[in-house]
């Protein structure tokens, strides 16, 4: 209805209404207004006043906040007499109270915006006013922009700017006429008192040093801050009374001041008063944000002080004020165009920010304002902060523009041009989401984006457009309900609060609602939870439930009125919301919601890096740096964050996640994140991944050519690697892989199917087995044309679309019937020349005696096999000898002879060159067959002294020049052909298989079919082939006591495939009794046989020695008692085997016995002389050990630092001289020797304190002479089949030492260095 004009009062107090008169002659005259005042001049509430004045009926009023649209039109209505609703409305996101009747709505900018949507030219409207411009949000940005293009077409309509005192010049340029007159500006002075501004630069770090992007809490600034902040606060205390505002940059920085503060006044006395410290930030509960605007309760309080964000600035007005403290810093959100994230970082706040705070403290009186950096810094501040147009993704609005279809981007008649990076991600963010074209978002810098259907769909949503993707893939996942609960509660603030004092309660009552691998999941607990509650209880009852549960009331009733919303606004869109459960439970599956709202979050997922920070290839060292690798995630192009430590998934981060938000602070932060799958994001990224193959081979199992498959989602390996048929992506690849390795290197096997038609294969395979084999013989690879002429027979022949085993078979079978022989290879596709093998330059196998050996050749340098291999049989090993193999097969003997002159001294090379020549002149000379009684090397020096007359001997050729394939390689085989050991050396390999040969010579001759090893192609030893026994025979048996054996054979023979295998029986000593074996050689046949006769002339003797034991002397036995056996009867038992052990020699000198006659002579023998033979060892065993326990006391006597390594050399040789078992090992005749010895050690002692140098002197000749023992092969003590040389020099040695420090003992032999040398040698 029309306004009553004399109805409408202005206040006189407010500087407004004195310019009424300005003001209604420029709306009238003009179509845009600017109006730029100070907080309080009054200009929101009165300018739609004016407006009414000049008839105008239908006015809009827009507001940045819902709060201030509400209040504002409760006072406009209340000073036009008038009930909210009828002459003035207002119309917030959840709440529309305006009617027909409405003639001034006031409205947050984003219902002015979804009203552009239904009504394009805003004919709803005669007045428009834009309050607040100053703050320059995206939706003022975008309605300034829109209201311009809109001016033509609506000529009537009237624009109205308000601004604070914020550089109202660019709104009046942005208006101005076609002729370039910028608009006009009314500016109206503010009810300010005077700030008195002092700086006060912090002593550290001025404010400069605060601009990073990476301030973390607890650092030296932070500090620095804080010791300001206090100090600011002594300086205020010196004032008036009245309120202090402290502004600092975020939350963890407020609480840090709270406990200074509340410190640094806690120790004040009671007449000073109470100072009372209220924080102020946006995650703050309500309750606890009240306590700041309603009046205290604190008795005796002296002074508030309120310490805030950069939230106190302009949005909200803390009563009381009169001092502000500015620390000069504020999180400012910035859009990252590299890192593609909303970022939070510290900065120095813009000089228009600066003066805003400081202006808080000129609301009621005169005012102070600190600033804790200098008034250089803050000149050297930019002037105002930048717009958010500047710092934020600009998709929504690119979404909305094409929507509305206003043109092009960069064409838009924005109030600051968006940055081109900024409209550049916008572009891509709506690619990524589905809602333009592809291809659009590189395009769209000079043309209009074009919307899919996703995309006009994702524009009637009121919310972000990640948000309205997850709605719209809801209904294909069947979880609309479940995801629209999670969007409304995403945009709204988090309901669940957490008291200052009862932090602890809180987090146990919400801990409730906790999903482990789901925030998202969190949030739908509580949603469910309270759709419950809500039904069950009434709403007063609902409300006290909240405030028990540490939930916001309002911001509860929030999500609810934006979930009808939602629901409402999304029915176009034909979702169907299943009833909620009626017990609050899940009514989803938890991976179908995920998988709905990744579809929003394509380029926010990560997956968890276990490796350390910057250093890509190393290991994490400790635990602390596995948690740090463990809690960080490689992101979208390369970024890297770590889970929030307030979420869920903080405490055991998952494998792969999702982040609603990418927020960096002190460094990049993932806030409200779930543990998925990260292959979900494939089928939804749609032509967004990028896909990479790589090791394309053959799967011989599969019968195709297959490659790993890499997918990648900005950067991100969702898929890291996945088999697929190589032919999908590259068939040519495929087909040629298939040829050569199913029909050239034959990974396919036909011998299944039909002969008939699939003949041709092992026809083939024949013919290359053939000529690949004489490859190898003559070393040569000449012969075939190789595999690419191979593959070249079958490219020409197979079709261009067959690549698989399959398809291969099927197209065969129709045209073998065709063409038979297509595909049948010939020598002459493969050999470009016939060639012939010398058959007896490459023989098959190697004879030696009786024995056939095969042999195979290796033509592949490098490789340990290289050249000519004897295999061996373990059966034939131990008789095999190494004479005739180093004169190689007759085909390598020419090269081998060059290589031998050329590893000859230079001086005697001279006389054969050229080594080739010489080396046909002396094969020649060299006798048909092998000389296996001597080396081949000095049949060779002695050709070229007979032909060269230079003196050459064997030792001047250095083998170690010779290449190792002229080197005859031995490789042993068990009887079912596997190798069991190989050498370049027979002898070594003898003795590492000794045990195994022997075991397999018993077992050939023993077991029915017993086998000796595979043989050569239809020659030597087969697997399987039963040995016959030619001559004597003879079982092996254990646990013999007795002799059993009329006559034991000194060897026994068996043939097998042609080969002889003999075998030598040995009674071996088994201690209680003894074991007939078959050992492989003679020579462990006499080491094992003595020892095991012996036992059994023991068993078949009545043992004296409990006799000798019971009338040993009292010296005697003191002596035996300190003996190093377990036992005085073990020592005897020791002192019986010796007195066998010496009269077994004195008949038989080797040990052996072979006959029952033989052996009955030697017991006999043995009965007769044993009592007095064991009386005489242990006499001199007695004697032995008495000079043992002499030598080892001198030992102790002398010990001293100075003397530790001969002392330690004398123990040395007590130790080996006396041990257990020390009696038979060296038996009687050598037993009366070592009481010499150990005197001789007593004697040394005794001297060596006199005289150290002198005895050292000798030692070193010991050494040596030990020396060339040990390197010979001895050990002290020797083993009982030592070697005889080895046995000499071991007493030798003992002898030498008697010589050098007890000569005047004696020695049973001449002896010196030279004299062992010789032995030795």
């Amino acid at each position: 209805m029309p306004a009553n004009v004399d109805e409408i009062v202005f206040p006189p107090e407010l500087p407004v209404s004195a310019q009424r008169g300005e003001i209604t002659d420029a709306i009238r005259d003009h179509q845009v207004v600017i109006v730029a005042g100070a907080t309080g001049s009054g200009k929101t509430t009165q300018l739609p006043k004016i407006c009414l004045t000049l008839g105008r009926t239908s006015i809009g009023h827009t507001q940045p906040r819902r709060l201030a649209a509400r209040t504002i039109a409760e006072r406009i209505a209340e000073e036009l007499g008038s009930e909210v609703g009828d002459r003035v409305g207002y119309q917030v996101r959840f709440t529309d109270k305006a009617s027909a009747s409405t003639e001034i709505k006031v409205m947050t900018d984003g219902i002015l915006l979804n009203e552009i949507h239904r009504d394009r030219l805003l004919r709803k409207y005669d007045t428009i006013i834009v309050d607040e411009a100053h703050e320059r949000s995206l939706n003022i940005d975008f309605l300034l922009g829109y209201l311009k293009t809109l001016l033509p077409k609506r000529p009537d309509l009237k624009i109205i700017v308000t601004s604070a005192t914020i550089d109202p010049e660019r709104f009046a340029a942005h208006f101005a006429e076609p002729d370039g007159t910028p608009a006009p500006i009314i500016e109206v002075s503010g009810r300010t008192y005077p700030v008195e501004v002092r700086y006060r630069p912090l002593t550290g770090d001025d404010a400069e040093g605060a601009t990073s992007d990476d301030v973390d809490p607890g650092t030296d600034d932070d500090r620095d801050a804080i010791t300001g902040i206090l100090g600011a606060l002594d300086e205020l205390d010196r004032e008036a009374s009245g309120d202090v505002l402290v502004f600092l940059s975020g939350e963890q920085e407020i609480r840090d001041a709270e406990d200074a503060v509340r410190g640094h006044y806690s120790g004040r006395s009671a007449g000073y008063g109470t100072t009372e410290v209220l924080p102020l930030y946006g995650r703050l509960s309500s309750a606890d944000q009240h306590r700041v605007f309603e009046p205290t309760s604190v008795v005796g309080l002296r002074r508030r002080i309120v310490l805030a964000t950069n939230v106190a600035e302009t949005s909200l007005t803390v009563p009381g004020i009169k001092y502000v403290v500015d620390a000069g810093t504020a999180r400012i959100s910035r859009y990252s165009a590299r890192a593609k994230v909303q970022r939070l970082p510290i900065e120095a706040i813009s000089q228009a920010s600066a003066n805003q705070r400081s202006g808080r403290a000129g609301r009621t009186s005169d005012g102070i304002a600190i600033r804790l950096y200098s008034e250089e810094d803050f000149e050297r501040r930019p002037e105002y902060t930048d717009p958010e147009i500047l710092r934020t993704n600009l998709a929504a609005v690119i979404l909305q523009m094409a929507s509305l279809d206003l043109g092009e981007v960069t064409a838009f008649p924005f109030l600051t041009p968006p940055d081109p990076r900024g409209v550049t991600d916008g572009l891509g963010l709506l690619g990524e989401l589905g809602a333009i074209e592809v291809g659009d978002e590189t395009a769209a810098r000079s043309r209009a984006p074009r919307l899919t259907r996703i995309g006009t769909q994702l524009s009637r949503l009121p919310i972000e457009p990640r948000f309205g993707r997850m709605v719209i893939e809801s209904k294909t996942q069947g979880v609309s309900r479940e995801v629209l609960a999670i969007v409304a509660g995403l945009t709204i603030q988090d309901p669940r609060e957490r008291p200052l004092e009862r932090r602890g309660e809180a987090d146990a009552m919400h801990a409730r609602f906790a999903d482990p691998t789901s925030d998202f999941l969190t949030l739908l607990n509580l949603w469910n939870h309270l759709e419950v509650k809500q039904r069950e209880l009434g709403s007063s009852a609902f409300r006290r439930m909240c405030k028990q549960e540490f939930l916001n009331y309002l911001r509860v009733r929030e999500w609810h009125d934006l979930f009808r919303q939602l629901v409402g606004l999304s029915k176009p869109l034909g979702l169907k919301l299943l009833p909620a459960p009626a017990d609050g439970g899940a009514t989803a599956a938890p991976d179908a919601v995920h998988r709905a709202l990744l579809s929003g979050l394509l380029s926010q997922i990560g997956l968890r890096d276990d490796r350390v920070s910057g250093e890509p290839k190393a290991q994490p060292k400790n635990r602390g740096e596995r948690q740090r690798a463990g809690r960080e995630y490689l992101g979208a192009r390369g970024t890297r964050f770590q889970v929030f430590p307030g979420s869920t998934l903080a405490k055991k981060p998952p494998q792969a996640v999702m982040s609603a938000e990418l927020v960096e602070t002190s460094r990049l932060f993932a806030r409200m994140n779930a543990s998925i799958d990260p292959a979900w994001a494939e089928p939804l990224a749609g032509d967004l991944v990028k896909r990479s193959y790589s090791e394309p081979r053959w799967d011989a199992r599969a019968g195709s050519a297959v490659a790993d498959e890499k997918v990648l989602l900005f950067g991100v390996p969702i898929v890291p690697k996945r088999r697929l048929q190589l032919a999908r992506v590259n068939e040519p690849l495929a087909r040629e892989l298939f040829i050569r390795h199913a029909l050239v290197q034959r990974e396919w096997d036909p011998s299944k199917l039909d002969q008939r038609v699939f003949g041709f294969a092992r026809k083939n395979t024949a013919l290359l087995g053939e000529l690949a084999s004489i490859e190898e013989r003559t070393r040569r690879r000449d012969l075939l044309l190789g595999d690419e002429t191979v593959f070249a027979f079958y490219d020409a022949r197979v079709p261009a679309d067959v690549s698989t085993t399959r398809g291969f078979e099927r197209w065969w079978r129709g045209a073998a019937r065709a063409t038979p022989d297509l595909l049948t290879m010939t020598r002459a596709d493969l050999v470009p020349d016939e060639a012939e093998e010398d058959r007896t330059a490459y023989p098959a196998e190697w004879r030696q005696g009786d024995q056939r050996l095969r042999l195979e050749y290796r033509f592949e340098p490098g490789h340990p096999d290289d050249g000519v291999s004897v295999v061996v049989p373990l059966v034939l090993l131990p008789r095999l000898e190494p004479g005739g193999f180093d004169w190689q097969v007759p085909g390598l003997r020419a090269e081998l002879v060059t290589a031998l002159l050329r590893a000859l001294p230079k001086v005697i090379r001279r006389s054969v060159v050229p080594a080739a020549e010489w080396a046909d002149k002396l094969v020649a000379e060299l006798p048909a067959e092998p000389d296996a009684t001597r080396p081949f090397t000095a049949t060779l020096a002695h050709l070229i002294r007979k032909l060269t007359y230079t003196p050459v001997d064997a030792s001047d050729f250095d083998l170690e020049r010779v290449p190792a394939h002229l080197r005859m390689h031995f490789r042993a085989v068990d009887e079912r052909g596997k190798r069991v050991g190989g050498d370049d050396d027979l002898r070594a390999l003898q003795a590492a298989l000794a045990g195994r040969s022997t075991e397999a010579v018993a077992r050939s001759l023993t077991e029915p079919g017993g086998s000796g090893g595979r043989g050569a192609r239809g020659r030597g030893p087969q697997p399987g082939a039963p040995a016959s026994a030619v001559g004597p025979s003879i079982p092996e048996r254990s646990g013999v006591t007795a002799w059993e054996w009329d006559r034991i054979p000194e060897y026994v023979d068996a043939r097998q495939a042609g080969n002889l295998i003999r075998a030598y029986p040995a009674i071996v000593d088994d201690g209680a009794s003894v074991s007939l074996r078959l050992l492989a050689t003679p020579a462990d046949r006499d080491a094992a046989t003595p020892r095991g006769i012996r036992r059994l002339l023991a068993l078949a003797t009545p043992s004296p020695t409990s006799y000798v034991q019971e009338h040993l002397t009292n010296q005697e036995k003191l002596a035996l008692g300190a003996s190093p056996y377990p036992s005085t009867k073990a020592l005897l038992d020791d002192v019986l085997l010796a007195a066998i052990d010496a009269e077994l020699r004195r008949l038989h000198p080797d040990g052996l016995l072979a006959t029952r006659v033989e052996f009955d002579a030697v017991r006999d023998a043995v009965s007769q002389t044993v009592m007095d033979a064991v009386y005489a060892g242990v006499a001199q065993t007695a004697a032995v050990l008495t000079a043992a326990r002499a030598a080892e006391k001198a030992i102790t006597k002398a010990s001293s630092i100075q003397l530790m390594a001969p002392l330690a050399d004398a123990r040395a040789q007590i130790a080996g001289l006396v041990f257990p078992g020390f009696v038979s090992a060296v038996g009687l005749e050598r037993l009366r020797h070592l009481a010499r010895y150990l005197q001789a050690i007593e004697r040394r002692v005794g001297r060596l304190v006199d005289n150290p140098g002198r005895d050292r002197a000798r030692l070193v000749e010991v050494e040596q002479a030990t020396k060339l023992f040990t390197d010979a092969g001895g050990v002290i003590p020797l083993p009982q089949d030592a070697p005889e040389r080895l046995v000499r020099v071991r007493w030798l040695l003992e002898e030498l030492r008697v010589s050098l420090f007890a000569q005047e003992l004696g020695t049973a032999e001449t002896v010196s260095l030279p004299r062992i040398r010789k032995a030795l040698s």
